[in-house]
């Protein structure tokens, strides 16, 4: 089983603002929704607040990591520090693929464990406040699938696939 990030960015890498999307790509949400349906998703608390009412995403397990212990949220895997969110990946990782789905310090923090990243890209600049790195300039990632550029709600856009060449256990 993979551990993949998938996300879509601006030409800046920038993925959000205000806890948010930086742009409605119905083609890109359908993709995201068919690739993650059925599977585990794992996010930082201020991801699944960005949800509407908060709730988690149906037919998927919820893996949810709030620094807050007072923090539990119904319907969902709550953990409370980075190793426990770590280890539930894990776990779930025996079965099934994991998708890591934001927000930016959770990618930041997951991309050395990553097998796989899903990263549409969208040719447009959205006005980000956080970012994904650029991983077309990092040393143990490489690009294995682009498809050719496609409209998506007024924007062009590209579904790539990286692969990590390097990446780290989780229990390490």
């Amino acid at each position: 089983m993979k551990l993949i990030s998938i996300l879509n960015c601006d030409n800046k890498y920038g993925i959000g603002k205000r806890n948010g999307l930086l742009f409605r790509q119905p083609k890109d949400m359908a993709f995201f929704r068919q690739t993650t349906s059925g599977h585990t998703v794992a996010m930082g608390e201020n991801t699944l607040l960005s949800f509407p009412g908060s709730k988690p995403l149906p037919k998927r397990v919820n893996i949810v990591l709030s620094q807050d212990e007072n923090h539990n949220y119904q319907g969902v895997l709550n953990v409370h520090s980075f190793e426990d969110f770590l280890t539930q990946i894990a776990i779930a990782k025996e079965k099934d693929d994991v998708f890591i789905i934001g927000g930016a310090s959770i990618y930041k923090q997951m991309l050395p464990y990553v097998d796989e990243v899903y990263l549409t890209k969208i040719d447009a600049d959205g006005g980000a406040e956080v970012f994904f790195v650029n991983i077309d300039e990092e040393p143990d990632f490489e690009l294995v699938s682009e498809t050719e550029p496609e409209e998506d709600n007024g924007n062009m856009i590209r579904f790539c696939v990286y692969r990590n060449k390097n990446p780290k256990k989780l229990g390490d």
